[in-house]
């Protein structure tokens, strides 16, 4: 399991950090939050990314893709948490395109896959139900009707769902809440009649909605893979969402680390920089090593999704574990970055607050801590 970048991935790494640097610093997140725009992203900025092949770096090359793989992405997202930046990547490449390359057809992939990865469109996944992540408990109905299926319910946090061209539905037509097996994926074009997509705002300003379907009725075309057996492929999919999270976490977390260093060092009380202060550095000392080991935890799950010879347990287990630490460590930073700057931490005068929304956000996306705590002792009691 390798646990450092390669120099291939240590030069996306770099690439990543200076277009980022240049095009979308954090004060262009404050402009997307105050212009608060349907999209949540800027457009030009994903096109410039799509010409540098970010929206290619996870697919096989017979697919038109980089076959970079998830280490691939591993440097970029860092950058994007580093930065704030807001990109439809995790939405609509790592999630809705891993699942088109997963359980896809021959002609969906030709029909969407080409076009998602030149840029040309964007899927959105729609999955959860509740309040808290749980994609077993899928209850949204795929009814079969004649030669295919209706679908009616609703799906919340679907991430960058306004202004998709097409969304990827998780339906159950078999079993019930809980069971992995019969569960589908539906390929849902957003012209579908019956279909409405509305705004959910987060406190992070990101493009975030809500999926209404009302007698939503699809041939059997629009399946994914084959009726009931769409959960292998959909947490495969998931995992590489949550590995993407949890190194975007720790991109933001390493920044907001970075920057609250630089205040102790040049805030003066009584005369003298704060950071001389023992207590504080005790409480910088202990977020250091909680950085380290959630680097290391990030790293080992981008490997194992690349690593073909690990069990979906086995692989399962590093990316809840990365994505847990993750989480946790960017929380810890971001709440002693907010005691250590003081009163003026919690003002909109300082980038600690935009970390701070972002963050526990991408925490609870996807599974937060509790989430991935349960399912990695489920995954750990059943492979003993």
């Amino acid at each position: 399991m390798n646990l450092v970048y390669s120099d291939e991935q240590r030069l996306l790494a770099d690439s990543a950090r200076d277009f980022l640097a240049a095009r979308s610093p954090v004060s262009a997140q404050r402009r997307l939050r105050d212009e608060a725009g349907g999209s949540g992203f800027d457009p030009q900025l994903w096109r410039d990314a799509v010409a540098l092949g970010w929206s290619a770096i996870p697919f096989p090359e017979q697919l038109g893709g980089l076959d970079f793989g998830c280490m691939g992405l591993g440097p970029i997202f860092e950058s994007i948490g580093r930065n704030l930046a807001a990109t439809p990547l995790l939405s609509s490449v790592v999630l809705g395109g891993s699942l088109l390359h997963l359980a896809g057809s021959a002609a969906q992939q030709d029909r969407w896959l080409a076009p998602l990865i030149a840029g040309d469109l964007r899927l959105a996944l729609a999955l959860d139900e509740q309040a808290r992540h749980a994609p077993q408990g899928t209850v949204l109905e795929a009814r079969a009707d004649g030669d295919g299926y209706c679908l009616e319910g609703d799906k919340y946090w679907v991430l960058d769902g306004l202004g998709a061209d097409a969304y990827l539905v998780a339906a159950r037509v078999a079993g019930m809440a809980g069971d992995e097996q019969g569960i589908s994926l539906f390929l849902l074009p957003a012209s579908t009649p019956g279909l409405t997509c509305s705004a959910l705002p987060l406190i992070d300003a990101r493009n975030c909605a809500r999926l209404r379907l009302e007698q939503v009725r699809v041939g059997r075309d629009a399946l994914l893979g084959e009726p009931g057996q769409g959960w292998t492929r959909l947490d495969l999919a998931l995992d590489r969402g949550r590995a993407c999270l949890a190194a975007e976490l720790l991109g933001a977390a390493e920044q907001l680390f970075e920057t609250t260093l630089e205040y102790l060092k040049t805030r003066v009380q009584f005369d003298t920089p704060i950071g001389s202060f023992q207590a504080l550095q005790h409480r910088a000392a202990q977020l250091y090593v909680d950085l380290a080991l959630s680097r290391s935890a990030v790293m080992a799950a981008l490997s194992a999704l690349d690593d073909s010879s690990l069990d979906a347990a086995a692989r399962g287990r590093l990316v809840s574990l990365a994505k847990w630490k993750a989480g946790d460590t960017a929380l810890k930073v971001c709440n002693e970055a907010v005691q250590m700057h003081g009163g003026i931490g919690v003002t909109d005068e300082l980038d600690v607050g935009l970390y701070l929304k972002r963050v526990r956000v991408a925490q609870a996306c996807l599974g937060d801590r509790d989430f991935h705590c349960e399912r990695y002792a489920a995954l750990a009691l059943a492979s003993a």
